[in-house]
């Protein structure tokens, strides 16, 4: 199933070229008073809201794909956790990369995992929005993987349970000298969608083309077969230090081919058995 936030905070259902909007499901969701546990309360609610999806799909009506604005599938995650370095290709270009301030960089077995603010988030129709325009702005084309239940000290043999799907995600990032996370959590700089592949959908996340190009240019090509860190290692290794709440994203890390992106720029990012998205790079 592939299920999508689209217009005004509506829930849908993506089949073909058409959206089933199956708002309706969110009934199901049990009313919260302050303080909210963390995490997003869909995926708090998954398997309840999936029946209900499953439910109301048969007399959902639809629109086309190209008619709707599609937003970050997940709304409210308590981290966005990164994955730095993670494809060996990507090293080599980062460590020959003169804008890069963190040169030879540490094995990201060594350096571990880091955290981008969740306010970065955006989906592809609101598209990448630069502020430091006198500084070199670049794409990361990533595999999302979005955790479905809690995950805590999790081995890599029983992660992919915690998975409730997978997207695309674009790590935006600006050049610099400051800390890695300051850099990457500009507003907008987190893009996920355009909606999210149901991990029953996509059982086997090792194994999926990845490709980017900017204005039609290519740019990133790779497989996450080569991965340094695969996605269950990386559940692993971050629940390790602290625990995944439902609506939590993984950004699995980059291929080479990472470079600069300006204000009039389109970004097509593909992910083979989720799809493609469309990102407009705008300036403030």
């Amino acid at each position: 199933m592939r299920l999508c936030r689209f217009n005004q905070n509506r829930l849908g259902v993506v089949e073909d070229d058409l959206v089933f909007d199956v708002t309706s499901a969110l009934d199901v969701l049990p009313p919260e008073r302050w303080p909210q546990p963390f995490g997003d309360a869909l995926f708090r609610h998954w398997n309840l809201v999936l029946q209900a999806v499953r439910d109301v799909r048969p007399g959902a009506a639809a629109q086309s794909v190209t008619s709707v604005d599609f937003y970050a599938p997940v709304a409210t995650p308590s981290k966005i956790v990164c994955a730095p370095v993670n494809y060996l290709d990507h090293k080599n270009e980062a460590d020959a990369d003169p804008a890069n301030f963190y040169q030879h960089l540490n094995k990201i077995q060594e350096a571990g995992l880091f955290l981008k603010s969740a306010s970065a988030l955006v989906g592809p129709t609101e598209g990448v929005w630069l502020r430091h325009l006198d500084r070199r702005n670049d794409h990361e084309l990533e595999l999302a993987v979005v955790i479905g239940q809690a995950a805590n000290r999790v081995s890599r043999e029983h992660a992919l349970s915690h998975v409730a799907g997978y997207a695309i995600g674009l790590d935006m990032t600006v050049r610099g000298p400051e800390e890695r996370s300051f850099r990457k959590s500009v507003d907008s700089f987190a893009v996920v969608g355009p909606w999210l592949v149901t991990a029953d959908e996509l059982s086997d996340p090792s194994q999926l083309d990845i490709e980017l190009t900017v204005n039609g240019e290519p740019r990133q090509k790779n497989n996450t077969r080569n991965l340094i860190v695969d996605v269950p290692g990386l559940i692993e290794m971050a629940s390790r230090f602290y625990t995944l709440h439902p609506g939590d994203i993984i950004l699995t890390g980059t291929p080479a081919g990472v470079g600069p992106v300006v204000p009039g720029d389109t970004i097509e990012a593909r992910i083979a058995g989720i799809g493609s998205m469309r990102v407009a790079v705008n300036a403030i």
